[in-house]
């Protein structure tokens, strides 16, 4: 490839981290935003994230297959069919105002997703010098974080309306009157969806018209001696970590707006923007904590982020005004390094086995499916409030998987989420 053709697709490989980036945290809008709009429970409005992050579950796998059968290129631009068509499926899920379609919709989005998660981290490692091969993978995971920031500020600013019924303003409308105000609601999502939509289609097709290289594997089968991955005790031990780890950022981030509203009196569009903040901090912290690292061990620095985070979740479950949400943004600053560390934590020392166990680690996503019910559910039961004691829970998995690695004085951070 020329240097010219390289820079093109280093370019279109770095813009897949942010179609992902930025796809996955529209949910914390969504679900807020559907809520309303299809007259949900939060339990019922946490299957946003159950149908987004099942898809890493069951999709991962036939993702593999398919790439290996047909090459990353072909499976990077169907990766991108996927995700534009799910976005287009909005436009009828809200003119059918149907949840069940809406989450269709979501797997749909994220089966894509997950094609391309498989696909982007090998891919940007051979575009270009070897030596350059981390700071390329840095660089563009940076764009992934971008990504998280201008979600909930866009989604904020083009698919929330501002305005929740209160029980009084819902009993005096019609049922007319009702239906058109959620009617208006649903169609928010149609315009801002069906942009993305072509945004991704336009991207396959750059893909698809670029020379790429493709990536030849080399086969490496498990050695005999090895003996079971199951046998990997730190292995299944930080595949447990990472469940809960996604787990809890899914749920802080997801229920940051009602979060808002209800303890707060935060107003649902000027709680997007916190929540951009949030996320912005989560963004800096990843290159802080990367650069403490330096100095501090890294299963030290993840079993002390750990602690803060479950004494900032404390706070924001038993004080009130602004002082929760402060908590809740503080969470995420805190988070940011923890899902990296936890992945190479996990794969170190498998040797042969990395390859299978890193596919382990990954499935462990699932937790974003799974935690975020658990926590509606506990919402509906108490409170929104009371329900943050969940990912507090969480916290205290990873903090153990940490202790049980206190040895390791160094690890290279090479994936993100």
């Amino acid at each position: 490839m020329t240097d010219r053709k390289t820079r093109l697709a280093v370019i279109l490989i770095t813009s897949l981290f942010f179609l992902w980036g930025f796809a996955l945290n529209l949910n914390p809008i969504l679900i807020p935003h559907l809520k309303k709009a299809c007259q949900l429970s939060d339990f019922q409005s946490a299957l946003i994230d159950s149908a987004s992050y099942i898809a890493y579950f069951l999709i991962a796998l036939p993702a593999g297959l398919f790439m290996k059968k047909y090459g990353y290129k072909a499976g990077i631009a169907f990766g991108l069919l996927l995700f534009a068509t799910g976005s287009f499926l909005f436009y009828p899920a809200a003119e059918m105002r149907h949840f069940g379609f809406f989450l269709f919709a979501l797997f749909v989005i994220a089966s894509g997703l997950t094609m391309l998660e498989t696909a982007a981290n090998p891919y940007i490692t051979v575009l270009g010098d070897a030596d350059s091969a981390t700071q390329r993978l840095n660089f563009a995971q940076s764009f992934n974080g971008l990504a998280a920031f201008l979600a909930p500020a866009m989604g904020g600013r083009f698919i929330l309306s501002g305005k929740t019924l209160s029980e009084a303003e819902h009993n005096a409308m019609t049922p007319d009157q009702l239906n058109a105000y959620l009617d208006t609601e649903a169609s928010s999502v149609q315009v801002p969806f069906i942009l993305i939509g072509l945004v991704v289609l336009l991207v396959a097709v750059l893909i698809w018209r670029t020379s790429l290289p493709e990536i030849k594997e080399e086969e490496s089968p498990e050695a005999k001696s090895g003996g079971s991955i199951w046998g990997e005790k730190n292995l299944i031990l930080g595949t447990t970590a990472q469940f809960f780890y996604v787990g809890a950022q899914v749920c802080i981030s997801s229920f940051f707006i009602r979060f808002s509203d209800k303890v707060a009196g935060i107003d649902e569009k000027t709680a997007a923007y916190l929540l951009a903040g949030a996320l912005a901090a989560f963004m800096v912290g990843r290159f802080i904590g990367t650069y403490l690292m330096r100095f501090v061990a890294p299963p030290r620095l993840l079993a002390l982020y750990s602690i803060i985070n479950v004494v900032l979740l404390i706070v924001a479950v038993i004080t009130s005004g602004m002082f929760p949400v402060y908590a809740l943004m503080g969470v995420e600053f805190f988070m940011s390094i923890m899902f990296p560390t936890i992945f190479a934590l996990s794969i170190r020392g498998l040797g042969e086995k990395t390859k299978i166990g890193s596919s382990l680690v990954i499935m462990s996503i699932v937790g974003g499916a799974f935690f975020p019910v658990i926590m509606g559910q506990v919402s509906d039961i108490s409170s929104i409030q009371t329900a943050y004691i969940v990912p507090a829970v969480c916290f205290l998995v990873v903090l153990y998987f940490a202790i049980r690695n206190s040895a390791v004085k160094h690890v290279t951070l090479g994936t993100s989420h």
